[in-house]
């Protein structure tokens, strides 16, 4: 079966979807995006990512295009003309079309709005999960404002190019002091060696991941004690165990980093179990 795409307010097949070559999104990288998880043919996590898109174009003044029930009416549609059951739904957000100039074009230029949805093979993933993963180090020399989740992506782009060339599947960014920010595309978490659960304090100035959210909310449920402070690499290289999560990742282990083994080389029990936690509430609690 064809894909189906959804721009600017029409359906067409993926292949001859388009937008227009002075669309700011290609000219300037000046947009946003969110991705939802979909099972059984439902969004997960639907009010974190809606509720970031908002923040997210709120921050870089582009105008919301429409209401909230119409947007997810489109995303819905998307996945339903897609046959999705199990996979994503990416939607991007631009400033829209307007003679290339940088600074933001008249006030009635309406957004560009795109919308694409795929299927994905959760067993994939969780034979993944199964073995753990590797993961990369490398400098992170993104902007200043990663807390916007904007789809100037280069440096994420380079970063994650880096892993798959030294045959890890995730880089995770360190700052000029040697901790570790996030990932390209996920956000870091370690059991350190004193057995305590780390992740990074989203004030500074990283994503504040939808599925983070959503296991943050969980840990506190089931009474594990979390400790939001950033953590160096030699620390997750000690860690007993180390994970990332994000939409399309769930809670996906890590079993070494720059080659260093994490603990005894397999995914360790905390990061199984948060794994299982999260995909139970994410199917049960999808729209």
């Amino acid at each position: 079966m064809s894909r189906v795409a959804y721009v600017n307010g029409s359906y067409s097949p993926h292949g001859e979807a388009v937008v227009h070559i002075e669309d700011r999104g290609f000219q300037f990288a000046d947009g946003v995006y969110e991705v939802w998880a979909v099972f059984d043919g439902r969004l997960a996590d639907f009010d974190g990512h809606m509720t970031r898109l908002h923040r997210s174009l709120n921050e870089l003044r582009i105008d919301i295009p429409m209401s909230v029930a119409a947007l997810t009416q489109v995303l819905r549609e998307t996945i339903r003309r897609n046959r999705v059951r199990n996979g994503l739904v990416y939607l991007q957000i631009t400033r829209g079309t307007s003679r290339r100039d940088h600074p933001f074009p008249h006030a009635d230029t309406p957004p560009s709005v795109i919308v694409t949805a795929k299927s994905v093979n959760l067993s994939r993933g969780e034979a993944q999960a199964l073995k753990g993963v590797a993961v990369l180090t490398q400098p992170d020399i993104r902007w200043g404002r990663c807390d916007i989740k904007t789809v100037g992506l280069l440096p994420n782009v380079l970063a994650k190019q880096a892993a798959r060339e030294a045959g890890a599947y995730e880089a995770w960014l360190v700052d000029d002091m040697g901790l570790v920010t996030e990932g390209t595309s996920t956000n870091a978490w370690i059991v350190d060696e004193h057995g305590k659960l780390r992740t990074r304090d989203t004030q500074a100035s990283i994503l504040k991941g939808c599925t983070r959210t959503s296991l943050m909310a969980l840990i506190a449920e089931h009474g594990v004690e979390l400790d939001e402070r950033a953590f160096s690499v030699d620390e997750a290289k000690r860690a007993r165990e180390a994970f990332f999560t994000a939409a399309g990742a769930f809670v996906t282990p890590a079993i070494s980093i720059d080659g260093a083994r994490i603990g005894d080389g397999k995914p360790g029990p905390i990061t199984t179990r948060l794994r299982a936690l999260y995909l139970e509430q994410a199917r049960r609690d999808a729209i």
